[in-house]
């Protein structure tokens, strides 16, 4: 489901690849059994979930997760809002469906799924970097700062959320010193990401370091 996606600036790119398959993972493997099954993410750390649900709702939530690796957002985002009516508790399925209303650009139904997700579970990571990542499309780059931040206090090796504050930092808010540190926290924490080198650089040239 998540891709990378440049946008006019080359250095901002999605910043969730690689959580969402272990996001639903996680969430799949409680629905209909009510136990919890934790799946640790490529970042390192685990998510978990535990909800109780029929054969049908699962169907319709893996069904939705397909549509939207398949890019059928609309029909993937009817029926993941079809689960969300059924198990108004299941916290994945409203990230997922925050995250795609976010790929078409609706971005206040991007911002109420993940709200409504993080009122589910405050302390969810994903949720608080994909909601920073609505708004800073929204311009609102003080709250995406602070949900980046909260992100990274939940889970400080979540290096997804490293990057899009890094990237914040520097192409929005033109705070150099908080893009510094965290292209460098990023880089050491992902040593093959090539580009993170040469980010560095280029800004350690512009403040003449």
């Amino acid at each position: 489901m998540c891709k990378h996606r440049r946008t006019s600036h080359s250095r901002v790119v999605r910043a969730a690849c690689g959580l969402a398959a272990a996001l639903v993972a996680s969430a799949c493997s409680a629905l209909g059994t009510g136990s919890s099954r934790e799946v640790r993410t490529e970042s390192g750390f685990v998510i978990s979930e535990s909800v109780t649900v029929g054969d049908d709702v699962r169907a319709d939530f893996d069904n939705a997760v397909h549509l939207l690796e398949q890019n059928d957002t609309a029909n993937g985002i009817a029926l993941l809002t079809k689960v969300t009516e059924a198990a108004p508790t299941l916290t994945a399925a409203y990230i997922d469906l925050g995250m795609a209303y976010g790929q078409t650009g609706d971005l206040e139904h991007a911002q109420a799924s993940l709200e409504r997700a993080l009122e589910l579970n405050p302390r969810h990571p994903v949720a608080y970097n994909e909601l920073g990542i609505v708004y800073r499309k929204m311009g609102r780059f003080d709250k995406a700062r602070k949900s980046y931040e909260r992100a990274l206090k939940l889970e400080p090796e979540f290096h997804f959320a490293r990057r899009n504050l890094a990237i914040l930092c520097d192409v929005y808010l033109k705070d150099s010193s908080c893009a510094l540190e965290n292209y460098q926290l990023y880089a050491k924490a992902v040593p093959d990401d090539g580009a993170a080198a040469a980010w560095i650089a280029d800004l350690q040239q512009r403040i003449g370091k």
